[in-house]
């Protein structure tokens, strides 16, 4: 179980950071546009201040709490995981990216980001420890009013995406392209990942299980 629970954890850490590389990655190449909650976040760095990813975990603190007390439960461990290292990954990763310097570097990272970020969905969804705060109000949402989960999503993000176009962040046809086209990067991922995840935790467990004799063996045939 322990050894489950490492490969488990060590796949939706590198998930979460792989995932706001993407994130940074598209906010760096905004002149095409960027994901609908990054409007909102980035509307309200450039009218308040802070930084993107204080009101990423900020946003994500109160989307946890609103969605707690609806549900009347406690927030899993991961969701507030999620919600804390994903607004310091995307600031870290923020300050590292070089700023891009004309178009064709905008097209660059967005076209990129739109792929790590897919990946990185994919990466810390497949040891299924429990959905970010914006994936547990997407199923919320679509409970209440029963609908299917990708019509809940479009829904949800279009209404952010509004509302932080409103208050002046970047919209564009890159936000289009996001809202479509990063599930089908995710679909086509998980399945990789979650074969590899299987794979890890089923090889460990086997060489943790060798006995002399086996390793003796292995020994002679190499």
């Amino acid at each position: 179980m322990k050894r489950e629970l490492k490969w488990k954890w060590l796949f939706f850490f590198v998930g979460l950071a792989v995932m706001s590389f993407g994130v940074s990655m598209i906010v760096e190449g905004k002149a095409l546009g960027v994901g609908p909650w990054d409007v909102l976040h980035i509307a309200l760095f450039e009218r308040i201040g802070l930084s993107i990813g204080s009101w990423a975990v900020i946003t994500g603190v109160i989307i946890v709490g609103s969605t707690s007390l609806l549900l009347r439960e406690w927030p899993k461990l991961a969701t507030c995981i999620n919600m804390i290292l994903c607004g310091v990954f995307i600031d870290f990763f923020n300050w590292l990216l070089p700023n891009s310097s004309g178009l064709v570097f905008d097209v660059f990272y967005f076209l990129a980001g739109v792929i790590v970020l897919g990946v990185g969905c994919a990466l810390y969804i497949s040891p299924r420890l429990g959905a970010g705060p914006r994936d547990t109000l997407m199923i919320l949402f679509a409970k209440k009013f029963g609908c299917s989960i990708g019509n809940a999503r479009l829904a949800m993000e279009a209404l952010i995406a509004l509302v932080g176009w409103s208050l002046g962040g970047p919209i564009g046809v890159g936000t289009i392209i996001i809202a479509f086209f990063t599930g089908y990067i995710v679909q086509f991922s998980l399945p990789y990942f979650e074969r590899m995840l299987k794979g890890r935790i089923y090889n460990e467990g086997r060489t943790n299980n060798l006995t002399n004799q086996d390793i003796d063996h292995l020994a002679k045939e190499i």
